[in-house]
């Protein structure tokens, strides 16, 4: 997931550059959100890791 959130933030990256806003807000966005889903369920899986040993 991690490197679905790198994808989306380097198209971010090309897109605003090129000057394609909309599309580098969109990317940007998606980003994000799977960033914030990634640290989620990497807490998640740290937590049930810790209460399984």
């Amino acid at each position: 997931m991690l490197r679905w959130t790198v994808i989306f933030l380097v198209v971010a990256i090309i897109a605003g550059i090129l000057g394609f806003g909309g599309i580098a807000a969109g990317a940007a966005g998606i980003a994000k959100i799977l960033f914030f889903v990634f640290l989620v369920l990497f807490v998640i899986s740290l937590i049930s890791g810790r209460i399984r040993s």
